[in-house]
């Protein structure tokens, strides 16, 4: 097996977006920051109900799949089609925009922590006009996984592998393939794992520090950086022995297609995010 080595740190940088949320992007802050399929990924975390109450009211999106999930706190999804979403501590959802969708995103809390994660994952250009569609995901519908370091792996998309076996989360069937790991680990400990040697993939440290083990070679992860991976099939992630350590590990087949995006509209060229703007301004987005 080939091991993963740590190609390329990305540190979030502090940034808002809806009507004011505050919030860390790493991949997505410039154009060049991604990854394929992965277009964006945003940390929010707050006690402060100014830096969040505002929330995220009805916007656009076209051409791509946003995947929220909630550590802390409690939101709200309703779109133009009818679907309204209660998104709460240790849940997720997964909503794939295709042709269009508008919605919002409001908190439902007027004080507390709210902290999560919101992730943009591209779609090919064949699905990039379907109907949306949506998976609200329960708490309890996330399987988590005892690691023998002590840790736990919550599995949000994809299968888990481990030399003990295999966990499959409540996403599967999707044509990027995505995984989507939730992995909490005590200091000093450690974490291995299979990936697909073709998925691009990347990790994103929200707490502690970690480093990637490859050949003896370790090469540290902080709080707030997403790390990048080169090409492999397994991956080697310790913990400090300074402190437990937190992260998201995603990983999903590449399109390997233009991307051209304005705003909330990712497309494969000029002319259909042209075409997205005037069906928004017309009424005819989905």
């Amino acid at each position: 097996m080939t091991t993963r080595r740590l190609q390329q740190i990305i540190r979030a940088a502090p940034t808002s977006d809806g009507a004011g949320v505050k919030l860390r992007r790493s991949l997505g802050q410039a154009p060049g920051l991604r990854l394929d399929p992965f277009l964006m990924l945003d940390e929010f975390s707050s006690e402060n109900a100014e830096d969040y109450i505002a929330g995220f009211p009805s916007h656009p999106h076209r051409g791509f799949e946003t995947v929220t999930y909630m550590l802390e706190g409690h939101m709200l999804h309703e779109d133009h089609l009818g679907h309204r979403g209660e998104l709460k501590s240790g849940g997720a959802q997964w909503m794939t925009a295709g042709r269009g969708i508008i919605h919002s995103e409001m908190p439902q809390q007027q004080s507390g922590r709210l902290h999560g994660f919101q992730l943009w994952i591209n779609l090919p250009a064949r699905e990039k006009m379907k109907p949306a569609s949506y998976r609200d995901i329960a708490p309890e519908e996330i399987p988590t996984v005892e690691l023998d370091s002590g840790g736990t792996a919550r599995v949000v998309a994809g299968i888990l592998r481990l030399d003990t076996g295999a966990t499959t989360g409540p996403i599967t069937g999707i044509s990027t393939d995505p995984l989507f790991l939730h992995v909490e680990l005590p200091a000093g400990s450690r974490f291995e794992h299979e990936l697909p040697d073709g998925h691009n993939a990347f990790i994103y440290v929200y707490d502690g520090r970690v480093a990637i083990e490859d050949a003896g070679e370790n090469r540290s992860l902080a709080a707030h950086e997403a790390g990048l991976l080169g090409k492999g099939n397994r991956l080697q992630v310790a913990a400090s022995e300074d402190g437990p350590a937190a992260f998201l590990l995603l990983a999903a087949r590449p399109l390997n297609e233009p991307v051209v995006q304005y705003g909330p509209f990712v497309m494969n060229t000029r002319e259909e995010i042209e075409q997205a703007i005037n069906d928004y301004q017309n009424g005819v987005l989905a």
